[in-house]
C-alpha cells in the first residue's frame, strides 16, 4: 500500500502535470465504491477548472481548484497516478504482458482497471488514476465543505514529534504499532514504516503503548522522520504495485531493516528478522535490538 513517502513522491512529481492546467474533460469508470462523489457530478465538476495547488496530508492528495473547491484522491492499497507517457511493467496485468511482444511491454494504454483520466486545454499530458482493486477513492469538495475521511486525520507523520506520540500512547493498551498505524494519531503511517521506525527506536511492536516511555518516544518520532525522509528521497518503496508518475520505481525497498526481511541477519546484530502478527498486520522485528 502506497503509503506517505510514495504519496508525497507522487505529489511532487504529478505537480507539475496539474498545476496551472485547465481541465478540458474528466472520463471516469461506472460509480463504484471507488469514487465517493457520483461520478457524473464529478465529470461536471471539474471541466473547465484549473487547478491551483497540489497538497497531501497523511495518504490523501488534495488539488485545490480555481473556484475554491477541492478534489481529493487516496491511492488505497494498489492506486497508481501517473501522467501519459509513463512506461512500466507495473502498469500492465499479467495477462496484458504475456499478449504483448517484449518491445511493447513497456507502453500503457488506459484500461478497465484506469478509472480517472483527465485530460486537458493545452493538450499536454493527460492524468490517469489507475487503481487494479480499486480501494482508492475519488470525491469533490464544495468550497469550504469539510469530510470525515480527511477532518479525522491525526497530526502528518512528517510533523510528528515525541509528545505527540507520548500522549497519544498514554493508558493505551493496545499495542505501540497499532496506535501508529491509527490515521486519526499519526497521518501517513503505514505497515512498511511502523517497522522500520520501531527499529530504529529500538522498541518492539507489540509492545503495549501505555508502557512506552517518553524518551523511548522521542527516539521512536525521530526514528519515524528518519525513515520517511529518506523514503521520499529514494523515489518511495516499489515492494509491489507502486510506480512513480513517470513510471520509475522507489528504491526505498534496497534499504529495509526488518520489513519483509523474516530470517534474514539483522544488521545490528547478525541474530535472524522475526515476523508475527501485531495489530492484525504482518510485523518484521529483531528480538535482540529491539525491547
Amino acid at each position: 500500500m502506497p503509503e506517505l513517502p510514495e504519496v508525497e513522491v507522487t505529489r511532487r512529481r504529478i505537480e507539475p502535470l496539474l498545476v496551472n492546467r485547465r481541465i478540458a474533460s474528466a472520463a471516469t469508470t461506472s460509480d463504484s465504491y471507488f469514487f465517493v462523489t457520483p461520478t457524473a457530478e464529478l465529470r461536471r465538476r471539474v471541466k473547465g477548472r484549473s487547478v491551483r495547488e497540489l497538497a497531501r496530508h497523511g495518504k490523501y492528495l488534495v488539488a485545490e481548484l480555481d473556484d475554491a473547491s477541492r478534489l481529493v484522491l487516496h491511492l488505497g492499497m494498489t492506486g497508481q497516478l501517473f501522467g501519459a507517457g509513463a512506461a512500466s511493467l507495473r502498469l500492465l496485468s499479467a495477462t496484458t504482458r504475456s499478449a504483448l511482444a517484449p518491445e511493447d511491454q513497456q507502453s500503457f494504454r488506459p484500461d478497465s482497471h484506469t478509472h480517472l483520466v483527465l485530460e486537458f486545454e493545452d493538450a499536454g499530458p493527460a492524468v490517469y488514476f489507475r487503481d487494479v482493486r480499486k480501494f482508492g477513492k475519488v470525491l469533490w469538495l464544495r468550497p469550504g465543505e469539510e469530510h470525515a475521511r480527511l477532518t479525522r486525520l491525526g497530526v502528518d507523520a512528517l510533523r510528528v514529534d515525541g509528545e505527540v506520540l507520548f500522549r497519544a500512547m498514554r493508558k493505551r493498551r493496545a499495542a505501540v504499532k497499532a496506535v501508529l498505524l491509527d490515521q486519526s494519531v499519526v497521518a501517513g503511517v503505514g505497515n512498511i514504516y511502523a517497522d522500520e521506525a520501531l527499529y530504529l527506536a529500538g522498541v518492539r511492536p507489540g509492545r503495549a503503548a501505555g508502557r512506552i516511555t517518553r524518551r523511548e518516544c522521542e527516539a521512536l518520532a525521530a526514528g519515524l522522520q528518519r525513515v520517511l525522509r529518506r523514503s521520499i528521497e529514494t523515489g518511495g518503496a516499489s515492494i509491489s504495485d507502486y510506480v512513480n508518475p513517470d513510471g520509475s520505481d522507489g528504491a526505498y525497498q534496497r534499504e529495509r531493516k526488518v520489513y519483509a526481511r523474516a530470517g534474514e541477519p539483522c544488521e545490528g546484530c547478525a541474530g535472524p528478522i522475526r515476523k508475527r502478527v501485531v495489530a492484525q498486520r504482518g510485523t518484521h522485528y529483531c528480538p535482540r535490538c529491539q525491547r
